[in-house]
């Protein structure tokens, strides 16, 4: 068997479960869809606590307190269970979805009892008992649904799992291809690892995935539904819509008999929301899609090379479609508005390894730059220079991620004005800025020339909500030094670190010496003398610790900092000082 990877990410979810132990209220229903990573969660809650712990499972449904035999010395009735198990401080119940009537029964009188704390798992989209299911809609525990993990907590699971460092665009890709299943994407990964999928990205030490999905044994059970259906006109709607991805397909094409079939089954989804801006479905034609993004490549990869050849778009077909896209970027851009938006046309050009247009590449540079995703931009800018090896776009696009992730003083250009007036302001220079600025961005400038850190967060917020993660957290870090009240200044940094931990390793002058802040003293204390150079062990008899006390000190304040060891350290503590503007 595989060694598990590293618990990473959750750290908010982790701090909830385990609150839940110590609280108020006596324990927590963890709910959400298989491979979500449930288990994981509360096996690291209740690690080095003593916690008694069951687990349901489907043959033994049918006898009862079947999940509690382990814990139950006898053959015993529900009161006698009860009254065995009233002293069991902690109970974690593991899949209870599965559990016995009587188990069930047990686990909901435990609650009534209010004498155990208890942590019960749940998976999504299977028969749940009534005893278990009114745990939460009885208000007897509140329930904890788990979220997917995000992309960038996805990329920090990557890279704590060992082996070659993926590139940005293969880490989002697996990331929606998994679409929350951390198991699969645990066994994707394998799989392209196995089948020697992943190349160099020159000029790197980065690892790319480009091509078609291995079709493995794995990979095939999770998508027997697919392809072993019976009715020849099924198969053939499926494979007309995984061919047709990433554009909409022809609805007159598809059998609509068959297309209800599989959208009953769950196979197909119809989506008849309004057509967006710069989307590239006509108007009053409903979005046609494979339920999950996994089901395509599978489809394509199956189909055989003949197929494929006859069944694949040509790329001059997705021109229009990537145009559109470009609008839309455009569009969100002008409006001061780079939330995250689907743009499944570039996505899939690079994941197919076609080349794609570099002024396309740019712009989804600049998109991802703005949004405080650096290492994506910088990725996406290679991407057009392997396309076009001089564009001055990309090269500019390239150089602007690099400085940003490296700590460079020198600001770039801004999103809203000539010259790089924002910039200024980002230097803590606001003065320079006055005038030429609108928007949020003026907003911004304002707060901090008075030095006014409440107006400092309330512009931060609102560069948030409109995509601007980077520049939010440098908004928060400035209004850090500008409240007089400590709690203000300490909840602005908590949300500044937070922020700066979403956009993949910024060092920026606004951000420097934000970071330890965050970290306990004895987090700092270790923390500096490890960027100092000592080693674990050095550490440990300088501080009179265990190597492993040091060790487990490190891998907290790395999941605080958002770094990946050792190498960031030295800009942490001793981070560049801002020149002049």
């Amino acid at each position: 068997m595989p060694a598990p990877w590293p618990f990473t990410g959750r750290e908010d979810e982790l701090g909830l479960v385990r609150r839940s132990l110590t609280g108020v209220r006596r324990g927590l229903v963890v709910t959400g869809p298989a491979g979500r990573g449930k288990t994981r969660l509360v096996t690291e809650a209740v690690r080095g606590t003593d916690c008694a712990r069951v687990t349901g499972t489907p043959g033994t449904r049918h006898l009862p307190f079947a999940a509690f035999a382990p814990l139950l010395p006898e053959p015993v009735t529900l009161h006698r269970a009860l009254h065995l198990l009233s002293g069991a401080r902690t109970l974690l119940v593991d899949d209870a979805h599965l559990l016995d009537d009587a188990s069930a029964a047990l686990v909901h009188q435990l609650a009534v009892q209010g004498r155990t704390r208890l942590l019960v798992v749940v998976t999504d989209g299977e028969s749940v008992p009534a005893a278990v299911s009114r745990l939460w809609t009885g208000e007897l525990l509140p329930r904890l649904a788990l979220p997917p993990l995000p992309p960038e907590e996805t990329a920090r699971l990557l890279a704590a799992g060992g082996g070659r460092t993926l590139e940005p665009l293969t880490v989002n890709r697996l990331h929606r291809l998994c679409d929350g299943d951390l198991r699969l994407l645990r066994e994707l990964l394998a799989a392209v690892r196995e089948h020697g999928r992943l190349t160099r990205v020159p000029g790197t030490d980065t690892w790319a995935w480009r091509g078609p999905l291995p079709l493995t044994p794995i990979v095939r059970e999770r998508a027997t539904r697919l392809l072993d259906r019976a009715r020849p006109e099924e198969r053939e709607t499926l494979d007309r819509l995984a061919f047709a991805e990433p554009l909409p397909p022809d609805p007159d094409a598809l059998d609509r008999t068959a297309l209800e079939r599989l959208e009953t089954e769950g196979l197909v989804l119809v989506d008849d929301l309004p057509r967006g801006p710069g989307s590239a479905r006509p108007a009053g034609v409903p979005a046609i899609r494979l339920a999950h993004p996994l089901f395509g490549p599978v489809l394509r990869a199956a189909a055989g090379r003949l197929r494929a050849r006859r069944s694949a778009r040509a790329p001059e077909d997705h021109r229009p479609a990537l145009d559109a896209e470009s609008a839309e970027l455009i569009h969100r851009i002008d409006r001061a508005d780079v939330a995250a938006v689907p743009a499944p046309v570039g996505d899939w050009l690079v994941a197919q390894g076609a080349p794609v247009p570099a002024g396309y590449a740019a712009l989804r540079a600049r998109y991802a730059r703005l949004r405080g995703e650096l290492r994506e931009a910088a990725a996406w800018a290679r991407e057009g220079l392997r396309t076009a090896p001089a564009d001055p776009s990309c090269r500019t696009e390239l150089a602007r991620a690099d400085a940003e992730s490296a700590g460079a003083a020198e600001p770039h250009r801004g999103p809203a004005a000539d010259g790089d007036p924002y910039g200024a302001v980002r230097l803590g220079t606001p003065a320079r800025a006055a005038g030429r600025l609108t928007g949020v961005f003026a907003d911004h400038a304002d707060a901090l020339a008075r030095g006014d850190g409440p107006a400092l967060d309330r512009a931060a917020e609102e560069l948030r909500r409109r995509g601007f993660l980077l520049f939010a957290a440098e908004a928060h870090a400035q209004a850090v030094r500008a409240h007089r009240d400590p709690l203000a200044a300490r909840t602005s940094r908590t949300r500044a670190a937070a922020l700066a931990r979403r956009c993949q390793g910024a060092r920026t002058p606004a951000l420097a010496g934000l970071a330890l802040g965050e970290l306990t003293a004895r987090q700092r204390q270790i923390v500096t003398l490890a960027a100092a150079g000592l080693s674990n062990r050095q550490i440990a008899e300088r501080l009179t610790l265990s190597v492993r006390t040091v060790g487990n000190h490190l891998y907290g304040a790395y999941a605080r900092l958002g770094a990946g060891d050792r190498g960031a350290l030295p800009w942490l503590v001793e981070p560049p000082r801002p020149q002049p503007a």
